[in-house]
């Protein structure tokens, strides 16, 4: 049997057998974070689980789907960056320090996830808390 060089390697014309790792805590907050930068609805609202879904699908009915997502994109427009510690568990859920990084200030929230099961949602989360920064983000380097 001859093979044409097509530029893939042998490996890539074999299926992988090896089984995903479950998606992490951290994981959830991006997937709901890049869900609100597109303006996703779907695939935002399935970030959540409990008493904030139901309260989202609330605000989404109320505002509309054009308004809502509209909205999602606008409040994730300023983000710069955003760095996420490592789960804390507690009793049937983790916590993560979330922190989003602003041109000047960065904010810090607490989120609570749930496992159901193999993916984590967002079950509930604190009000943000803006911090100071001495250097605005972007700042150049003197």
């Amino acid at each position: 049997i001859l093979f044409k060089n097509s530029g893939r390697q042998v490996t890539d014309l074999i299926p992988s057998t090896a089984p995903k790792p479950d998606p992490t805590p951290q994981d959830a907050i991006y997937v709901m974070l890049d869900a609100a930068r597109d303006g996703n609805l779907s695939a935002y609202l399935a970030s959540f689980t409990g008493p904030m879904e139901t309260a989202l699908k609330q605000s989404i009915a109320e505002q509309g789907e054009a308004a809502f997502a509209r909205y999602l994109k606008d409040s994730n427009a300023p983000i710069k960056g955003i760095a996420i510690n490592e789960p804390q568990t507690l009793t049937g859920e983790v916590k993560l320090r979330v922190e989003y990084v602003f041109q000047d200030r960065n904010e810090i929230q607490f989120y609570y996830l749930e496992k159901q099961g193999r993916d984590w949602k967002i079950a509930r989360l604190d009000s943000a808390e803006r911090v100071k920064t001495l250097i605005p983000y972007g700042t150049p380097v003197q």
